[in-house]
Parts: structure tokens; sequence; C-alpha cells
């Protein structure tokens, strides 16, 4: 066969000995340096350039020699004891340091009897590009990787929880209690009574405050996904499971802490995997034959009655006791009315940075009365709602009743009240021992208890954001910061029609 190689006639042999000899001409002439080991990995060829870097003035002085003690850092050897080539490396030197690959050599029944070298840069400006886009997918990874840390840390301390209140004082002495130990934590108490930022405070203040803090509203997570969402799945796992599998909360949480919010609403048969899962400490993914290891810290908190739940059937008995060792009631607002002057200015100042970008917000004295005279039940949360809508609407720092009435008690925007036609000015219900401001003065008669006024103005509440959502639960129950589950036991309780 006739090429066009000089015409000389040549085999495939002939073809491949040329390309082998041309490549390492050519990486030998363009390398910073060259050398050859033997089995033993001993050094049987240098570059003079290669054996002048490491201080041979004659490269024969080097044949013989172990490769380590020609190049300090060589990983010759390892290449001819795996075999295996190291394609592209970095090579620390007493000077600048290489850019270096190396080649095993085999003879034709593929046994390695030695390897190559060859130092391709002294400078790494010719990998600068390749640098450059690992260094900035680096740093992209640390980013995204601390901005997801930080979304798992505890966003709230024990100072955050304001009140001076002995209701106030007796929580957060509990809570600092709990944050000391391990045991599961149970928080109990009425929607908006600051459940959520208890659990963060004790996270933060535990042991595992650098760990992840990880959350679930059961009431959010249709019942189909709860499990999936707690312990995860396996790729394919289920028809439109991801392709990729997908990570639980329980896993996400490990060596963390797990906060269960509105647990009351969650599906028995997922309240007796939960069960395993704490007294296991591990768990399978869904579609998985996968044990995963689980160092969890549980906090649960929930808004219902779970001793009724329990009498009800509703609630697993044992996961009761499991969750209920460490309990801490967390007061209603009505409870602690001597803390609504610190949390309305707590809030105010907060409102202030955030709806006028700084300056001081005030609350004239028949408005402080006015928002003490109200039994909040809503709590802090509606406390803060209330507080916000009179910012918004106000041009003045000073906040006086007139501005703050239209809001009290109210479950629409604009100027209705809760009943009654729209733009009048309700009278809020009056917490005990307390007088309703003059701002009030056209209130209705009292009613004959407590108990039966806030029925009343639960059913009110309820019915008044249930039509205003055309009747959807799901809707309303996000509205006003209640569980669905919740929610459809209080409409049954006060017969309110949907």
């Amino acid at each position: 066969m006739m090429t066009d190689w000089a015409g000389l006639p040549v085999t495939y042999g002939d073809v491949l000995r040329r390309a082998m000899d041309s490549l390492f001409r050519t990486f030998e002439n363009f390398s910073e340096g060259t050398f050859i080991v033997d089995a033993q990995a001993r050094v049987v060829w240098i570059n003079k350039r290669y054996a002048a870097r490491f201080g041979f003035s004659d490269p024969r002085q080097a044949i013989g020699r172990d490769c380590e003690a020609v190049i300090p850092n060589s990983l010759m050897r390892e290449v001819v004891n795996t075999g295996k080539p190291i394609l592209l490396d970095i090579m620390e030197t007493d000077r600048e340091p290489l850019v270096v690959t190396r080649l095993p050599l085999k003879d034709d029944a593929g046994v390695t009897i030695g390897a190559v070298g060859f130092a391709l840069f002294d400078e790494l400006k010719a990998l600068t590009p390749l640098f450059s886009h690992y260094s900035r997918l680096q740093q992209e990874l640390i980013a995204t990787r601390q901005s997801l840390a930080q979304a798992r840390r505890a966003r709230y301390t024990f100072g955050s929880f304001v009140g001076t209140s002995a209701a106030s004082l007796e929580v957060k002495r509990q809570a600092r209690r709990a944050a000391q130990l391990e045991s599961p934590v149970l928080l109990l108490g009425e929607t908006g009574t600051g459940k959520e930022l208890l659990a963060h405070a004790i996270h933060g203040g535990s042991a595992r405050a650098n760990q992840p803090l990880v959350s679930v509203n059961v009431a959010a997570i249709p019942e189909t996904l709860l499990e999936v969402e707690f312990f995860g799945a396996a790729p394919g796992a289920y028809t439109g499971a991801d392709r990729k599998g997908r990570v639980g909360k329980f896993e996400l949480a490990n060596g963390g802490t797990l906060f269960l919010d509105e647990i009351g609403d969650m599906p028995l048969p997922l309240q007796g995997k939960l069960l395993r899962v704490l007294q296991d400490k591990e768990f399978e993914p869904l579609g998985s034959n996968r044990i995963v290891r689980a160092d969890v810290r549980i906090i649960a908190a929930t808004s219902a009655d779970l001793p009724a739940l329990v009498a009800a059937g509703r609630f697993r008995a044992d996961l009761f006791y499991r969750l209920n060792v460490l309990t801490i009631h967390a007061p209603a607002l009505r409870e602690r009315p001597s803390d609504i002057e610190a949390l309305a200015y707590a809030m105010l100042e907060d409102l202030a940075a955030q709806a006028r970008g700084g300056g001081h917000l005030e609350l004239q004295d028949d408005a402080l009365r006015l928002l003490c005279a109200y039994a909040w039940p809503g709590n802090v949360r509606e406390l803060r709602n209330t507080l916000e809508r009179a910012v918004m609407l106000s041009d003045s720092e000073r906040i006086d009743a007139r501005t703050l009435a239209p809001f009290i008690g109210s479950g629409q925007g604009g100027g209705s009240g809760l009943h009654g036609a729209p733009g009048r000015v309700q009278t809020p219900t009056p917490v005990h021992g307390r007088t309703p401001s003059p701002a009030t003065a056209d209130a209705a008669a009292e009613p004959a208890s407590w108990s039966d006024a806030m029925a009343a103005f639960e059913k009110r509440f309820l019915s008044d954001a249930l039509r205003a959502n055309g009747g959807r639960v799901l809707d309303t129950a996000k509205q006003i910061g209640m569980g669905r589950a919740t929610l459809y036991k209080k409409i049954a309780a006060h017969g309110i029609e949907v």
C-alpha cells in the first residue's frame, strides 16, 4: 500500500509506531520536561531541561535513581503500581508549580513496565480560562450552600419573644431549659401566639444550633404527599416522581432539628410511621431499600387540643406520649395584656423600616388604650396585621385611635368591621377588667359571659373570612393563618354553612 508519507510502503504497525514516535517527540519538544521510569519507578531517561531544573547538570546523573529522589513530589510510582494514568495534575515544586501528565507504559501482554511523564507548563497562565471557570463554579456552589445553610438556621432568639409579663417570662424560662436538653418539645397554644418563634429560639440556643433547622407545616401539605415530604423517595418510586429521587425532611434535618408545625393535622397512618422513626431513629425512603439514619431532635407545635383528639381516636396516644415530654404553653395575647405596648412598639419599629425606610412611629395614648382593650383572638399575628394596615394607610407618624379603630377586629380590608354596614367602626371585644376606650363608645351591650363572647366573635370572624374567599376552606385557612383541619373542626362546631 502506498501512502503520502514520503512515498514509502508501510503497514498498520508502521503507522502506529510513527504516530507514537511523533506524539512523544511533540510532547518532548514542547513540554517543560520529560522523563521515563521502569517497573520499579527508577529513572531510565530524563531530558536535559528537566534534569537541570532539579539540580542535575548531566541527565545521566539521574539515571537509576528512584523517581522521588530526582523529583520530590513525583507520583510516577503510583502510575506504575496501578497501571492507570494521571492525565492532568498540578505538581508543587520549590519554584513555581508544574502542570503534568503521567502515562503508564505497557508491553504487548498489557503488563505495566514503566511510565512516562510530561511537564506540560511551568506557568499556569495557559490554564487561566479553565481555572477561572472552575473557580466561578466553586464560588457559586459555596454561595448556594451558604444561602441554604442560612435558610436552615434559627431566625429568632429568645429576645425575639417580646414581653416581661409573668406569663412571658415563664415561657422563656421553660424554652431556655428545653434548649439545654435533647428531648422532644411540644409547643401548645392558639394560632399566632409565637410557637414557631419559640421553636427557632430553642434550636438556636441548643447544642444543635450549627446544624439544620428544617420546618414542615403538616396542614399545608396534601395528605398524599406527606410521606414523601418526610421520608423522601427513590427515583421513579411513584408516578410523577423525580427521576433523581427526593430527599426527605428527616434526612435534611439529620444532626439538627425538625420542626413539625400543626402536628394535630397529621393523618393517622403517617403518625405510626413517625412514631417508628422516633423510636428506631432510622427509616427507608419510599420505594427504596436504603436505610437512612436520622439523628433528629423533634419540636412539634399545634393549636389543636391533642388530648381531645386522642380521646376521639384521631391522634395516636403513643405518639402523643412520645412528643409530650417537654410541653410549653404559648400564652394568648389576652393573657399578657401588659406586653401589648412593648410588642406594638417592636412591631412599629420593624414596620417603619420596611414600609417607610426608617423613621419613628408613635402610638398616642388613646390608640394604646384601644389596643389594650381588645381581646386579640388572632394574638400577636393579628396585632401585627392591624398595625401594618394602619401604618400603610396613615400619613402621620403619630397613630391615634381614629386611625386604628377601623382595623381592630376587622377580617376584611378597608374600613368595614367584621359585621355591620361597610365603613362602620366595630367595637373591640373587651378584656376582663378593662373598660373600652372612648373611641368605642357606640358599643353594643356586653354578652353574658367571656366564653359566649369569644364563641360569637369566632363564628362571625370565620363566617366573614369564608364569605370573602367564596367558601373555599383552604384559601380561608391560609388567609387567617389557621390549619385546614382546625378550620374544618371550628366550622362544624359553630354550625357554619360553607
